[in-house]
C-alpha cells in the first residue's frame, strides 16, 4: 500500500487480472485535471498473499477514500458494505465503495455507466432483444440498465442455473415490461436477438476466447462487451465482421469510471478533457 501524506485522496482497485487496468490512470488523471493529489493502487489479493477481506480491511486502516471492486469480488463486498440505493441493493453487486466515518458505502457505476455507454452510441434506439451472456457482477448491472432502456426481452444466459434464476426474478421483481428469460445455451439465446451481450471474463487478456461463435452473430444489429482489456475482443470483431453495430467495454469503463470519481471526490471534471487526456491509453 502507498503510504502519502493526508491531503492525498487515496484511490484503488481490487480485483485479479487487473495488471493492464487502466483504471489507475483514469483517476490518476482525473486528479491532475481537477488540481488534486490522487493515488490510485492495483491491489491483486493473491499477489499480496491476502484475502479479499484482508485487503478490503487494509484499504479502510491505510486511509484510502475509495476502492473500485472487479471480478471476481463485486457480490463479495455487498456484505461489507451499506448499500442505500435499494436499485443497487436489487442488483446485488457492487464495484465502487466510500470509507466514510461511519462505515463503508457501497455503490454501482457498472449500472448507470452502461446506460450511458448504450445511449452514446445507438442515442435513442430501443435495445430490442437481447441475448446476454453472464449473470455474475457486471452481467446484474447491464441487466438492470437493458430494464431501463426498456429492452424488449432479455434472454439471460448462464452455465450456473441457480445464478441465471436468481437474476431472472430480481428482474421480474422490479414489475417492467421488459420479458426476462433465461438459458445456459448462448448459441440458442442469440438466435434473432437484436443485442449480444458479453459480460464473462471470455476474452480477457490472459483468458482470451469469445463467448458466441462468430456464425450465431448473423443478424444480429449490436454488440457489447463488458470486456476491455483488450479493447478489440475477439467477440466484438466477430461482431464488426458481422456488420453489427458495436460498443465496446472502453465506453462502459470510461462511464463507469466518471460515475465513480464524482462519487469519490464530488469534484468538477469536464469528460471530454479527460477523454482526450487517456485517449492514447486506450488503444
Amino acid at each position: 500500500m502507498t503510504s502519502t501524506h493526508t491531503n492525498t485522496i487515496k484511490l484503488g482497485l481490487i480485483g485479479d487480472n487487473i495488471v493492464r487496468s487502466k483504471s489507475p490512470r483514469l483517476h490518476r488523471t482525473a486528479g491532475r485535471l481537477a488540481g488534486l493529489d490522487v493515488t490510485y493502487d492495483r491491489l491483486i489479493p493473491k499477489d499480496m498473499g491476502l484475502s479479499f477481506d484482508d485487503v478490503f480491511q487494509q484499504a479502510r486502516i491505510d486511509g484510502f477514500r475509495g476502492i473500485n471492486v472487479t471480478y471476481p469480488y463485486k457480490e463479495l463486498v455487498t456484505s461489507k458494505v451499506t448499500v442505500c440505493d435499494p436499485l443497487v441493493r436489487a442488483i446485488g453487486a457492487v464495484n465502487t465503495v466510500v470509507f466514510d466515518a461511519d462505515g463503508p458505502k457501497g455503490f454501482n457505476t457498472d449500472y448507470t455507466g452502461f446506460m450511458n455507454a448504450y445511449r452514446s452510441v445507438r442515442g435513442g434506439q430501443p435495445p430490442g432483444t437481447v441475448c446476454l451472456i453472464g449473470t455474475g457482477g457486471v452481467g446484474k448491472a447491464v441487466a438492470f440498465g437493458l430494464v431501463a432502456l426498456n429492452a424488449k426481452t432479455i434472454r439471460c444466459v448462464d452455465l450456473d442455473a441457480a445464478k441465471v434464476e436468481a437474476l431472472a426474478q430480481a428482474l421480474s421483481a422490479l414489475g417492467a415490461d421488459t420479458l426476462i428469460e433465461t438459458s445456459s445455451d448462448a448459441v440458442l439465446a442469440a438466435k434473432d436477438a437484436d443485442g449480444l451481450i458479453n459480460c464473462t471474463p471470455l476474452g480477457m487478456v490472459g483468458i482470451g476466447g469469445s463467448s458466441l461463435p462468430a456464425d450465431a452473430m448473423q443478424g444480429a444489429s449490436w454488440a457489447f462487451d463488458a470486456v476491455y482489456t483488450p479493447v478489440e475482443t475477439q467477440f466484438l470483431q466477430d461482431a464488426k465482421l458481422a456488420s453489427l453495430t458495436v460498443i465496446s467495454g472502453y465506453e462502459l469503463f470510461f462511464e463507469q469510471g466518471l460515475d465513480a470519481w464524482k462519487i469519490f471526490t464530488n469534484a468538477y471534471l469536464n469528460p471530454s478533457e479527460l477523454r482526450d487526456a487517456i485517449q492514447g491509453d486506450a488503444l
